[in-house]
């Protein structure tokens, strides 16, 4: 309801008009309200505090990413949020190179799938240094084999995990990968003019660099896009304590696969000895069943052990530790 103006006012106003100091025009241009054009094929339904606080799940994302790869490839790994946008589907998918990564995810327990893209020269360095290459990207570009994306699922694998922990101020989610393809046109998990909101990770492993897309239908987070807010993010951050950070640090460290091997002696043969061996020959080492024995976890000596059995089934047995200073 439009105010009602007194007398006092009213005359006032008058007045100003007859002496020329308000300009009916004008009034009239000031009451026009301000009209946007609005595009119906591409609905804003991210707004700019959505994707901020999508820059700030996939900072933190970015972090264990650059923490945990480095376990599997033995080489550096530096990971940065470069952008976010909001596009259709339609033109992500045109965007996309032939041949890619592409992840397929079931983000439990939301409905529909999401995309982690990940560039080809990625995925080629990321494959060469998994079967202890240099870690170098293909100067041809050609398609994945069904052996080198059996080889980067495990890795998939443990990337996708990863997303457990930033997402947990928003929702619990239990991602689970679904599949994996290269070619963009057989990802199609909604539909083209579908908005989708993308947040673009630059990762760089050792000399190789290249871009991570993560691609979230609007129809799958939907249900939670209202948690989607800085204030509510870090409301509902839980700061550990040092106690517990170790205790998560050492879980992760009992996960890791190191190679370890017992040095059971030394000896020296000729060829000759050693293409004519057979079973059940017996070679004259540099030790005796009283000796020392190296334990190597790595190629870090690290413990002496003393031979046995257990179970039927040869065993040794650890005496000491060998400390670092030593």
């Amino acid at each position: 309801m439009s105010e009602v103006l007194s007398q006092n006012e009213i005359d006032n106003l008058l007045k100003a008009l007859n002496s020329g100091e308000i300009d009916v025009d004008v009034m009239k241009d000031g009451n026009d309200a301000s009209v946007k054009n609005y595009d119906f094929k591409r609905p804003s339904k991210f707004s700019k505090e959505h994707l901020r606080t999508l820059e700030l799940i996939f900072d933190y994302y970015g972090r264990l990413l650059s923490t945990n790869l480095p376990v599997y490839l033995r080489r550096n790994v530096q990971v940065n949020v470069a952008y976010s946008e909001s596009v259709t589907f339609s033109e992500f998918s045109n965007s996309l190179g032939n041949p890619s990564i592409l992840s397929i995810i079931k983000f439990n327990p939301l409905p529909g799938d999401i995309i982690i893209n990940l560039t080809s020269n990625l995925g080629f360095a990321m494959v060469d240094r998994l079967l202890g290459g240099p870690g170098k990207a293909m100067d041809k570009i050609r398609d994945f084999s069904e052996i080198e994306i059996n080889i980067l699922e495990k890795l998939l694998v443990v990337s996708m995990q990863l997303l457990r922990e930033p997402w947990k101020n928003v929702i619990e989610i239990n991602p689970v990968l679904d599949r994996i393809e290269t070619n963009p046109q057989f990802a199609q998990i909604i539909a083209p003019n579908e908005m989708i909101a993308i947040v673009t990770l630059n990762i760089k492993i050792g000399d190789v660099e290249g871009f991570m897309n993560v691609a979230l239908p609007f129809l799958t987070i939907e249900t939670v896009i209202d948690n989607l807010n800085t204030k509510f993010w870090f409301s509902n951050m839980t700061s550990f304590s040092e106690e517990v950070y170790n205790e998560y640090i050492e879980g992760m460290l009992k996960r890791v696969d190191v190679p370890l091997k017992c040095l059971l002696g030394k000896s020296n043969v000729t060829v000759a000895d050693f293409t004519n061996l057979s079973v059940g020959d017996i070679i004259r080492l540099d030790t005796n069943i009283e000796s020392a024995l190296e334990v190597y976890v790595g190629n870090i000596k690290k413990f002496t052990a003393v031979a046995g059995a257990s179970n039927d089934k040869y065993a040794v047995k650890v005496t000491s530790v060998i400390r670092e200073e030593e």
